[in-house]
């Protein structure tokens, strides 16, 4: 069994409970790091800045707290080996259908399981399907 860094693992206590729950079940099957979970605005505009994000904060599902999203890749990291990032969103993808955790991927964003249809790829990218939504939801709540 594996498991995670001390690093990852602060990484990971920054993410929704439900991002916490998915990746620590993931890490008792296969072995990944977890890059990222909330990003602050420098942290934010550092990706932006590098081109390894699009969107500004507090935009990103990155820059919420708890964060809605978390960058994991398998490990050891080889960035240059894209299957291995495919077969690792897929293991990610289907514990995540079987724990009845929606997740949208960065590799496939309208979830079609066609990757070559994506103009933007984010392999390491996992965030709670309609988060964004839910959080707007709360927010009008909280403010009516």
């Amino acid at each position: 069994m594996f498991s995670f860094s001390k690093r990852s693992a602060a990484n990971l206590s920054s993410a929704h409970p439900e991002l916490q729950r998915l990746f620590n079940a993931v890490i008792e099957v296969i072995d990944c790091t977890v890059i990222y979970g909330h990003r602050t605005r420098e942290q934010q505009s550092d990706m932006v800045e590098q081109g390894y994000s699009k969107l500004h904060f507090p935009s990103s599902m990155h820059n919420s707290k708890p964060s809605l999203a978390c960058d994991v890749v398998p490990y050891p990291i080889d960035w240059h080996d894209r299957e291995r990032f495919v077969y690792f969103a897929g293991v990610v993808k289907g514990m995540a259908a079987v724990m009845d955790i929606p997740i949208r991927w960065g590799g496939d964003w309208d979830g079609d399981n066609q990757l070559h249809d994506q103009t933007w790829m984010d392999l390491p990218h996992f965030e709670l399907k309609d988060a964004l939504l839910k959080v707007v939801f709360d927010r009008r709540d909280r403010d009516e």
